[in-house]
């Protein structure tokens, strides 16, 4: 069996020194039928190592409730890695970050107000050792020791632009040898200024950052480690894109020969992202560095990656690869072969159900419950509650988590959006009694700062009317798992609504869905959440997997919440962008 080790200022594989050359891809956001693939890209590539996370809400959706089957088989995309030549570098949080909701945390951990995430609170902790015990049935086989490929565990991550705690790093290290995953090289991972706060002595430090910091970045890592290795744990070659906000593209050319400077200095470095994929379903999380400003991520979490969203290599693979075969003084193996793309068509008419005409029963409530409250973690909750004659005034939403719309009596009075810090409407006086509804959407969960202690979904602060608490609710709970399954009519429908469409996919391959002429919902194809869409953009088209589309034809399902005779979909071989961008705002 192999032995990876640290050395003083190097890594040595089984005695020789040994250079980290890594990239990072998540299992969750690659299909799982193309996992092999990409792996294979990354080896073609050059890169040595895989780096990946564990997301604990992927696969425990439910408290003692786990899931590693299918395409959250971890242990099996590390096994394909292995088979693939390379070496991994897991990283198991608990906390991820990763633009991914609630940076990796289940949203179940929130339903008890008194657990404090990201701390020594014993509940926090012991919900986190019973997820480690439980990964680590998966995860001890791939231990290098064991003759799996797993060099390296990071714990936590980047800890020091959170907090300065050294109990608690010390005690998740702890953690990790209990259950087995210590046998290994431990280290931590933090941001240049944060090294101090987010190490512990006895591991080693790597330094993470954007392309044009290296110099002073690494040179922090030497200032703070100058016996330690040089090893830089995320190089930011590209960006993450947010609702509303820009593209982004950065420069692959600068970025490949930083790279390079990097790797001839003989400091390990790992890419992130090599491929960034797809945020399927609704697992995007959002920015906040403030706590009160919030930014959700989008669905496509192609990041200007030197593989596309889909998988394609872009101009900076061919970069990157030239800089490793010169300074490993390899020969290139080739660009991967690029995706087979098609258009397909997409029938006209549509069938459709209401969302008024598709309610569960609802929960009855003095206050409105928020989705933890109610044993949910994604989708919407619409609250429900009487109007009498006369009633009207300022509506105060407090802690809307995250955008709501507000109907009396079925009639849209007022949209209010988290990300535009509004919190209040003015509703109309009735002359009648009536029914006040309010639709929220959780757009994604804070995955960034303090915010995520107290980052519940729903109605979260107190609601009033005219200066009054209204003291009867309905809640019902819409997490939207029965979508693909839902009986719908050929009718017309406006407002929120469910459709449903053929799109005729006699050959499958991959394809993009053209989303300019939906509004803001969510989309499946055939069984498959693939994510979100909405018109302010910067992304307009959801990338849908050719192994997901039925031989034939394949049902195309949404949820609009401004339905109206507008809806349609299209297909393209492209992403469709908005504006880009060249800045990257964080470095």
């Amino acid at each position: 069996m192999g032995r990876f080790a640290v050395d003083g200022g190097r890594f040595l594989m089984d005695g020789n020194p040994y250079q980290i050359i890594a990239g990072d891809m998540h299992s969750v956001r690659v299909p799982r039928a193309y996992w092999r693939e990409r792996l294979h890209a990354m080896k073609a590539m050059g890169l040595n190592t895989l780096t990946t996370y564990a997301f604990w809400n992927v696969h425990e959706p439910r408290p003692g409730v786990y899931d590693f089957s299918g395409q959250n088989d971890l242990a099996e995309y590390l096994r394909e890695a292995q088979q693939e030549g390379l070496n991994v570098i897991l990283r198991p949080g608990p906390y991820v970050c990763a633009e991914w909701e609630l940076g990796g945390y289940p949203s179940w951990l929130l339903k008890d107000r008194s657990l404090v995430l990201r701390s020594n609170d014993p509940k926090y902790r012991a919900a986190v050792n019973r997820w480690f015990e439980r990964l680590a049935k998966e995860i001890k086989p791939l231990l290098l020791k064991n003759g799996g490929p797993i060099i390296a565990i990071q714990v936590e991550n980047e800890y020091g632009a959170f907090g300065d705690d050294k109990e608690y790093l010390e005690q998740l290290k702890d953690e990790l040898i209990h259950v087995g995953l210590g046998d290994t090289v431990l280290f931590t991972s933090n941001q240049g200024p944060d090294l101090a706060k987010g190490s512990l002595p006895e591991l080693p430090a790597v330094v993470n950052f954007g392309s044009g910091n290296a110099e002073k970045s690494l040179r922090m890592l030497k200032e703070f480690r100058p016996d330690g290795p040089q090893m830089v744990g995320e190089y930011w070659a590209g960006w993450f894109d947010k609702w509303g906000e820009e593209h982004h593209q950065t420069d692959g050319k600068r970025e490949a020969a930083e790279f390079r400077s990097m790797l001839e200095r003989g400091d390990s470095v790992s890419i992130y992202m090599f491929h960034g994929g797809s945020t399927f379903g609704w697992m995007n999380g959002a920015d906040s560095h403030t706590g009160t400003d919030y930014h959700p991520d989008t669905s496509s979490y192609d990041y200007d990656a030197p593989l596309d969203e889909a998988g394609n290599p872009t101009y900076k693979y061919a970069l990157l690869q030239q800089a490793i075969a010169d300074v490993t003084h390899t020969r290139p193996a080739g660009l991967p072969p690029m995706t087979k793309r098609a258009v397909f068509p997409v029938a006209e008419k549509m069938l459709s159900a209401s969302l008024w005409e598709s309610l569960p029963k609802p929960v009855h409530s003095t206050v409105p419950l928020t989705f933890e409250d109610l044993d949910q973690n994604y989708g919407y909750v619409l609250y429900r509650t009487a109007l009498k004659p006369g009633d009207g005034g300022k509506l105060v939403l407090g802690g809307l988590h995250d955008y709501a719309q507000v109907y009396v009596d079925r009639r849209l009075v007022g949209t209010l959006d988290r990300r535009l810090g509004n919190e209040t409407l003015e509703l109309p006086r009735v002359s009648a009694a009536a029914t006040l509804d309010i639709l929220v959407e959780n757009t994604g969960r804070v995955n960034y700062s303090h915010a995520i202690r107290g980052e519940r979904a729903g109605l979260t602060g107190e609601v009033t009317l005219d200066g009054k608490k209204p003291k009867e609710w309905e809640n019902f709970s819409l997490e939207m798992k029965d979508v693909p399954q839902m009986p719908m009519r050929p009718l017309p429908c406006s407002g929120p609504c469910f459709y449903s469409v053929a799109m005729q996919t006699e050959t499958p391959a991959d394809t993009y869905l053209d989303t300019r002429h939906l509004h803001k919902g969510q989309m499946w194809v055939g069984e498959h959440n693939l994510g979100r869409f909405w018109s302010i953009g910067p992304q307009f088209a959801l990338f849908t997997p050719g192994p997901w589309l039925k031989q034939g034809t394949t049902t195309l399902r949404f949820f609009d919440l401004m339905g109206d005779a507008t809806e349609k979909v299209s297909t393209a071989t492209e992403p469709i962008f908005g504006a880009v961008t060249h800045d990257r705002e964080s470095q």
